[in-house]
């Protein structure tokens, strides 16, 4: 009896690893300054999509720290939704999807095309900044910010959630099966001190914008070009739309992107144009394989558009 059980965990542990990649989580790193990274050189997959992690962080392969010549760089800083989570395979991300695109799209002008994705969970326009301010912009002729609603609200970077959220691990398990009874069974312990940051005082859309201010400044400083898109939450489409507080910070970011002078992509007039935008998305946030195709879509036109290029397909 007691071989069968081990039998048939054993059958289980195997069944998790190969077809879910249970016990093979992405690990994160805490810092003082972007709050927590994806711990560099990792690669897993996830319910069956591919995520790989290269040495800057970045859900991107390996790169060289300054591209090549005849080759247009663009450097995508982003939360979850550009990065894609666990449910988008790699090639399916929206940087992916934009780098592949455009290879085909300038063939004639440039000999490699590369989109870095520097991106992890939950991360807001003063995690982004702090990633460029550590890393730079590698090199890249464009910068693109891809933020969501939720993102002007962002607090300040921290790492509490590292190694204390689910979510956020910082070490390995040691089986499958015990990730997911940690994932799945065990209660989330609260985090009394994020708890108290998630309520942080004071004007955050005004900071966040600064945020923003000072990511552009930077990518000007290194005669780069500066893009800003911002996707809408699934419930803001249609009817009643954005709640009053949005809609009085998305009316804060449009005037601030004019005054700015920054080229930005509002995604709600997009979205609601689109019949049965709701397909889109992966869940109340995220977007699914054709949202990704969407929004890769349209960033790739401004991109060309910037960089003045025309597109040959």
């Amino acid at each position: 009896m007691i071989l069968v059980v081990i039998s048939l965990l054993v059958v289980i542990e195997m069944a998790l690893r190969s077809l879910f990649g249970f016990g093979n989580p992405l690990i994160y790193i805490g810092d003082s300054q972007i709050g927590y990274l994806l711990a560099p050189n990792q690669s897993t997959c996830r319910f069956g999509n591919r995520i790989e992690i290269n040495e800057f962080s970045m859900r991107s392969s390996s790169i060289a720290k300054i591209s090549a010549p005849s080759t247009l760089r663009v450097l995508l800083l982003g939360d979850s939704i550009a990065n894609g989570g666990w449910w988008t395979d790699q090639k399916n991300t929206i940087s992916s999807l934009i780098m592949n695109s455009l290879k085909s799209a300038i063939a004639d002008k440039y000999q490699q095309v590369e989109v870095l994705n520097a991106s992890a969970n939950s991360w807001g326009p003063r995690n982004e900044l702090a990633y460029l301010q550590r890393f730079g912009d590698f090199d890249a002729q464009v910068v693109v910010l891809l933020i969501n609603t939720d993102d002007l609200f962002a607090h300040t970077p921290t790492d509490l959630p590292v190694g204390r959220d689910r979510n956020y691990p910082n070490t390995k398990p040691p089986l499958g099966l015990v990730e997911v009874w940690q994932r799945y069974v065990t209660k989330q312990q609260p985090i009394p001190e994020l708890k108290a940051l998630q309520e942080e005082p004071g004007d955050r859309v005004g900071v966040n914008l600064e945020a923003i201010r000072q990511i552009q400044a930077i990518t000007h400083q290194r005669q780069s070009q500066f893009l800003l898109a911002m996707t809408p939450l699934l419930r803001e489409l249609g009817e009643p739309g954005p709640r009053d507080y949005e809609i009085h910070a998305r009316q804060r970011l449009s005037e601030f992107t004019k005054t700015q002078q920054i080229p930005y992509i509002d995604f709600l007039p997009l979205f609601n144009a689109t019949a049965n935008a709701q397909a889109l998305y992966h869940d109340t946030i995220h977007m699914n394989l054709q949202g990704n195709q969407f929004v890769s879509a349209a960033i790739e036109r401004s991109l060309l558009e910037i960089l003045g290029l025309k597109s040959q397909n």
